[in-house]
């Protein structure tokens, strides 16, 4: 298993919108994770920034990444989602999400 942290600014006037949607994520979404190794999601917002923690239970993450984003109605969910959110100015070009590395962990 592999924990993953990421970040992503949210548009402020977006915000209610945005809990609104993820308070009844696409039953379809949801499976979509699940079909792609990943369990324990979660999403946090501190003001306007959101911090999405997963754990990856697969063998083949940008495999599982991709069967993810083929999925048609991810890509719906995801039609709606983005435009509310902002991606950090100091990320990479390729990723949406900007990757935090771990530094602690203990069980």
């Amino acid at each position: 298993m592999h924990r993953y942290c990421q970040l992503i600014g949210i548009r402020a006037d977006q915000i209610p919108e945005y809990e609104r949607l993820h308070a009844a994520v696409w039953p379809e979404v949801l499976a979509t994770i699940r079909d792609c190794n990943i369990r324990n999601y979660s999403i946090y917002r501190h003001d306007t920034m959101l911090i999405a923690y997963l754990e990856y239970h697969g063998l083949d993450y940008p495999a599982d990444m991709a069967k993810m984003a083929a999925d048609p109605k991810t890509q719906a969910w995801w039609a709606l989602c983005k435009p509310m959110q902002q991606p950090l100015a100091d990320g990479t070009p390729d990723e949406w999400w900007t990757a935090v590395p771990e530094v602690f962990h203990t069980d």
